[in-house]
């Protein structure tokens, strides 16, 4: 559909498997290629300027010769919750914590993304709010021993057990919480 897209090859700058998924059902063509990036930021940096700072960052690694003609896209997502920054867990007690601060609250998840072509990046930034429904220690346990909690920023993916039982609303994207917002995405592709 976006046939301003059809001669360009286009890079994926994430191992994420649900990014790949979600820019498949955009209709895209596209190759992963992923390359490691320091993921530290400034102090004093709010939430927003975090996740932007870090998926240009990744899209910063593209920036040689051999990319130059193809577009990148790169993305971070972060789940935000009492002022605290949630990433991906560590370890499966941390991704226990993260859980149960999130449990029977809102938290906002925000998810940047990145578009380099032909040397220039443009960012934008995606917020959906979440409501979480109150959580058992058995629901949370259950979820951390059979799904993958260490992959995902707030140790809980949308599309799993614990988003099918466990999310009262959103407001917002549903694929921004899954991380990439791809409406949004479309809308700027459409731009190039």
């Amino acid at each position: 559909m976006l046939k301003n897209l059809e001669n360009i090859s286009i890079v994926l700058g994430s191992q994420s498997p649900r990014r790949s998924e979600l820019l498949s059902a955009m209709g895209l063509d596209f190759e992963v290629i992923v390359k490691e990036t320091d993921e530290s930021y400034k102090e004093g940096l709010s939430p927003k300027e975090i996740v932007a700072a870090i998926a240009e960052k990744k899209a910063w690694a593209f920036r040689v010769p051999e990319f130059q003609d193809r577009l990148v896209i790169t993305a971070d997502t972060i789940v935000v919750a009492d002022d605290l920054i949630l990433g991906k867990p560590k370890n499966r007690q941390e991704a226990k914590e993260m859980l149960t601060l999130l449990s029977g609250g809102d938290h906002e998840v925000m998810t940047a993304v990145t578009i380099l072509w032909k040397g220039e990046m443009r960012t934008f930034v995606d917020v959906t709010e979440v409501t979480l429904n109150l959580l058992t220690a058995d629901e949370i346990d259950y979820y951390i021993a059979y799904y993958q909690p260490l992959d995902k920023a707030g140790a809980y993916g949308i599309q799993e057990w614990l988003g099918l039982i466990g999310i009262a609303q959103l407001k917002g994207a549903y694929t921004n919480v899954v991380g990439l917002p791809t409406a949004q995405l479309y809308q700027e592709l459409k731009k190039l």
